[in-house]
């Protein structure tokens, strides 16, 4: 794994004593977000176990130079936008004194003022969000929903030849913890003559990875696939929250709008891809069958690493099982390495005709889902439409989310030899319509 460095390190430890063995923290991870401690103003920072390490706090003690500087002065501002825009070079710099402050003792003193706890800070968006596509990469939930519909011919005729995707509202992305309202809309189930409107009877969650764009590209100038890493500043896990009911009544012709525009929420942490990129795997071997995909998403060397090894989990807490002091109920399990496209294809795809992106784009991969049922990654897929509920440990059953559910999606990467990391949680509570 020649793209390892010394911040990997299985042996490397910190001094912060909550880093060493923590489930998704460790010192091999040091993801950036923005938070804001109690009564002080959002700024930049790093998780490193329980704790935030304050960026602009270790910025103004000179403990950052050069390219590193450069990078953790982008973490005063209340978005990290501007660290994104500056790319691979100064993220990885100060990545690699992030990892030398953290591990050695002797720099304890100068930094132990600097972290604040993570259970008594508020976190915020990482970016400014100025656009979201919202992607459908995930083969096996695309053949079961399809089955569903149209049992006989489940993937559309596009679905092989290229990553199929829609542009989303950015201004209803939420961090994770952030409550939101049903949404209301038209229905027309199949067995009503007419369209009723209000609250979604079928809403659902949908278990996805999103992509931070980093260093965008001029309009008319494509991001070929062997450049696309160049762009990517980091991951998060990402629920698109779907009405849908209101979906199948209004996505012919144009596909989904008020069924989905009402919330997505996101993990708040930006997994850089220097933490993930012991986890890189091969892309999932394509039968035979399925046609060669065209020359621009091509690229051997993200053929054999672009794909990632990271274990997806859905739980769900209802207010039954919080009045209980009850655990969550584990929904399902599922890998993002089952994803039919990879996030280099993505990039290139989308940017083929000429689209620019710029910094703190997001992507949404498409719903992840696995090839057995316990590791779908959405309700409609799980109950076959609703038609099958599945039973909790409560006692109580689910067709689709009902008011006071809330979803928790959680992240491991594992590899033999190295430390794994997490993703934080990803998670909302579905409160009740606006009437």
């Amino acid at each position: 794994m020649l793209w390892l460095d010394a911040t990997h390190d299985p042996k490397l430890r910190s001094w912060v004593a909550s880093a060493n063995g923590h489930a998704d923290f460790p010192i091999q991870n040091l993801p950036f977000g923005v938070f804001a401690p109690n009564g002080g103003v959002p700024r930049g920072g790093v998780a490193i176990g329980d704790a935030i390490l304050d960026l602009p706090a270790a910025h103004r003690a000179g403990l950052f130079t050069g390219a590193a500087a450069s990078a953790a002065a982008a973490g005063y501002n209340s978005t990290l936008n501007l660290l994104m825009e500056r790319g691979a070079g100064p993220r990885q710099a100060l990545r690699a004194r992030l990892s030398e402050l953290l591990g050695e003792d002797k720099e304890r003193g100068k930094l132990e003022g600097m972290l604040h706890r993570q259970s008594e800070c508020t976190m915020h968006l990482p970016a400014r969000i100025g656009d979201y596509t919202d992607f459908y990469a995930g083969i096996h939930h695309a053949s079961n929903v399809g089955r569903l519909f149209r049992p006989d011919n489940p993937l559309p005729p596009n679905y092989k030849w290229l990553p199929i995707g829609y542009h989303g509202r950015a201004s209803s992305i939420l961090p994770s913890g952030t409550p939101f309202r049903r949404p209301n809309g038209q229905r027309k189930p199949a067995a009503e003559t007419a369209p009723s409107f209000g609250p979604s009877r079928n809403l659902d969650y949908e278990l996805e990875l999103g992509i931070w764009i980093g260093p965008g590209n001029a309009p008319g100038e494509p991001i070929p696939i062997g450049r696309a890493g160049d762009h990517i500043a980091g991951f998060c896990l990402l629920n698109d929250w779907s009405a849908r009911d209101i979906q199948g009544w209004e996505y012919q012709p144009l596909g989904p709008f008020l069924g989905k525009n009402f919330a997505t929420t996101i993990s708040p942490w930006i997994i850089t891809p220097e933490a993930l990129a012991p986890f890189r795997t091969a892309q999932a071997k394509r039968p035979e069958s399925d046609p060669q995909p065209l020359q621009y998403l091509i690229d051997a060397a993200d053929r054999s690493a672009g794909a990632l090894d990271l274990e997806l989990e859905v739980l769900l807490l209802t207010e039954t099982m919080r009045q209980e002091n009850m655990p969550p109920h584990r929904v399902s399990l599922g890998n993002a390495r089952h994803l039919y496209w990879t996030v280099a294809q993505l990039v290139a795809h989308h940017t083929c005709n000429g689209c620019n992106l710029q910094p703190g784009d997001l992507f949404g991969s498409g719903t992840i889902s696995g090839p057995a049922e316990d590791s779908y990654g959405s309700l409609l897929e799980i109950t076959q439409g609703g038609r099958q509920p599945i039973a909790l440990v409560s006692g109580e059953t689910r067709r689709f989310l009902e008011d006071g559910d809330e979803v928790i999606f959680s992240a491991r990467a594992h590899r033999d030899g190295c430390t794994s990391i997490g993703f934080g949680e990803c998670r909302a509570q579905v409160l009740p319509a606006r009437v």
